[in-house]
C-alpha cells in the first residue's frame, strides 16, 4: 500500500530541465552565456576581455563559458594582446557535471601558454562573488590579480566549510580584504579607480597605446 507523502518530501521541487534554464536565461539577460568576451582598448591600449555576468545562472562555468574563455586566451596569444578577466561567478555549472569541470583544466593550458611561453600578460579581476572553480583555476592565476573592496572570494562557501569541518567559519574570512593580508591577492581597487589602475599596470608592463 502506497504511502502518503510526507512533509519531508513536499519540500523538495523538481528542477526545471536544464535547456529550459538556458532558454529562460537567455530571455531574461539578452546574452548567450555567463561570459562576454572581446576585444577594446583602455586609454588607447589595445586588450582582450572576458566579463562575467552574475545574473546568467550565477555566473557559473558551463562548457559554453570554457570555450569562450579558452577562444579569448588563444586569440590574445596570437595577437600578442594583454588579457583581463573579469570574474563573477558561483563556480563550475553543476548541471553539466564533468564537461564544466574539464573548463578548468582547459583554461589553465590557455593561461600556461599565454603567460609562460609567450610571456604576456593576464590581469584576473575578483568581483562579488569569485567563488568554486572559477577560483580554483583562472582567477587565482594572473599575473596580477585585483579584488574589489569586500569582494567574497573562495573555493568552498561558508555553510559548506563549518557543515564538513563542524567549526564556525569568520564572517571576514573570505573577504578580498583577508586575502589581500594573506598575500594571496595584489591589490584591492574600487570600480571608480579601476580604469586608471589597469593603465598604469598595462604601461608597467610595457604595453604602448596605439597611434
Amino acid at each position: 500500500m502506497r504511502s502518503e507523502p510526507s512533509k519531508e518530501d513536499e519540500s523538495f521541487v523538481k528542477e526545471e530541465p536544464y535547456m529550459d534554464q538556458i532558454n529562460k536565461y537567455q530571455r531574461e539577460t539578452g546574452l548567450t552565456d555567463a561570459v562576454q568576451t572581446g576585444t577594446g582598448r583602455i586609454n588607447g591600449i589595445p586588450v582582450a576581455i572576458g566579463v562575467m555576468d552574475f545574473q546568467f545562472m550565477g555566473g557559473s562555468m558551463g562548457s559554453v563559458v570554457g570555450e569562450k574563455i579558452t577562444r579569448l586566451i588563444e586569440y590574445a596569444t596570437m595577437k600578442h594582446l594583454p588579457l583581463i578577466i573579469m570574474c563573477a561567478s558561483g563556480g563550475a555549472r553543476m548541471q553539466e557535471g564533468s564537461f564544466s569541470l574539464m573548463q578548468m583544466a582547459k583554461i589553465s593550458a590557455a593561461l600556461h601558454v599565454h603567460q609562460k611561453e609567450k610571456k604576456l600578460l593576464f590581469i584576473a579581476v575578483l568581483t562579488s562573488p569569485t567563488t568554486g572553480g572559477v577560483t580554483a583555476s583562472f582567477a587565482m592565476l594572473g599575473n596580477v590579480i585585483i579584488a574589489e573592496p569586500k569582494a567574497y572570494i573562495a573555493f568552498a562557501g561558508k555553510r559548506v566549510i563549518e557543515e564538513t569541518l563542524k567549526q564556525q567559519v569568520d564572517e571576514e574570512l573570505q573577504t578580498a580584504e583577508n586575502l589581500f593580508d594573506h598575500g594571496l591577492i595584489d591589490l584591492i581597487v574600487p570600480r571608480m579607480l579601476l580604469k586608471g589602475v589597469l593603465t598604469e599596470i598595462l604601461e608597467l608592463y610595457n604595453y604602448k597605446p596605439c597611434p
